[in-house]
């Protein structure tokens, strides 16, 4: 009787394991796709009039190794350098969305010249946080956005793309890339964590 009790209740486990998760009926919905994003997509700033022509990508020469001792695809170097700094890794972009972050950075950058254009420089050539924040805000990058300034670095998040740089009174620069996978915490998706994880 004991074991006639174990083989039932075993066969019972079984059929109730190998039917989890299974659907049935006609009226059920149709799953997603892909699963969606636990964040609410951040609304789009520094966007162009017009959409910008997307020029094809050139085809990647296959890279060996590099001179800090990273492994680069198959190169020689530290193990496991990837898996300790994949923190510190930003996200690919398209060409599309390299396209429309290029042209982002074109008006962010005109932004940035009239603040440079006007003077004003404070300590070590810096322009006041306030001012770079104003220029921003005219292409409609605010907090939302991500947007960090600090000692003459900005950065911001258009919704597509990371459009980050330098502007001080000898300088400016722009840097179209995608969002870091772990960034700093506080200081939006663009700034790369400068510590650990």
């Amino acid at each position: 009787m004991f074991i006639r009790g174990s083989v039932t209740a075993v066969a019972l486990l079984a059929v109730t394991l190998t039917a989890c998760g299974t659907q049935q009926g006609a009226g059920q919905a149709a799953r997603p796709e892909s699963p969606r994003p636990s964040f609410s997509p951040r609304p789009l700033c520094a966007q162009p009039a017009e959409a910008p022509t997307v020029r094809p990508s050139p085809t990647a020469p296959s890279a060996t190794g590099s001179t800090d001792g990273r492994r680069e695809q198959g190169g020689d170097g530290a193990p496991h350098y990837a898996e300790n700094h994949a923190y510190r890794m930003r996200g690919s972009l398209t060409p599309e969305e390299g396209a429309w972050g290029a042209a982002s950075a074109e008006l962010i950058r005109a932004e940035l010249e009239k603040v440079r254009e006007e003077g004003g420089a404070g300590e070590y050539g810096r322009f006041g946080e306030q001012r770079i924040a104003a220029a921003l805000a005219r292409l409609g990058c605010g907090e939302e956005h991500g947007t960090y300034i600090g000692d003459g670095y900005y950065s911001v998040h258009t919704a597509m793309v990371c459009v980050s740089g330098r502007v001080t009174e000898d300088e400016l620069t722009t840097e179209v890339h995608g969002a870091y996978a772990e960034p700093q915490p506080g200081a939006g998706p663009c700034v790369e964590n400068r510590g650990g994880h």
